[in-house]
């Protein structure tokens, strides 16, 4: 009884943080609830065999992995083509970072997650991600470009 103490030990420590990062590459916090619940479901079935160490990693890999596999499964449909505008009290545009985030390729959202939302080295995306340090990198200037380019006013770190 003692694994399953601690599998609900850390599910509910590192779950709401795993939920965020799900959420910004899905955009839907119902889809973001899924792929949490079945990544977390998958690492129970593999606790033992995880060891303390790892368990971070292997546990933000599968939440990932699930996440962008639940896009490919159910691609999110847009009842409209474009949503109506929204203005602040000022009057000027709000900024939307939801709709610029939407304009990016799944991977790049991923990368963009794990690099600023979870605050992840390159070579800690990499590893995630099962890809190169340098397609990390040019995904992430890509990804920034296109926010830049959407969100002018959105001021982002130059050291990527």
């Amino acid at each position: 009884m003692r694994r399953d103490q601690d599998f609900s030990e850390y599910f509910a420590a590192r779950a709401p943080a795993l939920r965020r990062t799900s959420y910004l590459i899905v955009r839907n916090w119902h889809c973001a609830e899924d792929a949490t619940q079945l990544a977390f479901a998958k690492v129970y079935v593999a606790w033992s065999r995880i060891r303390p160490e790892t368990r971070e990693a292997y546990t933000r890999k599968a939440v990932v992995n699930e996440s962008l596999s639940l896009l490919r499964r159910r691609r999110p449909e847009h009842l409209t083509e474009t949503p109506p505008d929204r203005a602040t009290e000022s009057g000027e545009p709000a900024l939307d970072l939801d709709h610029a985030l939407g304009l990016l390729p799944d991977r790049q959202r991923a990368i963009i997650a794990l690099r600023f939302l979870d605050d992840l080295s390159v070579a800690e995306v990499a590893r995630v991600l099962d890809i190169a340090e340098g397609t990390v990198k040019s995904q992430t200037s890509r990804a920034l470009d296109t926010l830049r380019a959407h969100l002018p006013e959105l001021v982002l770190s130059e050291e990527y």
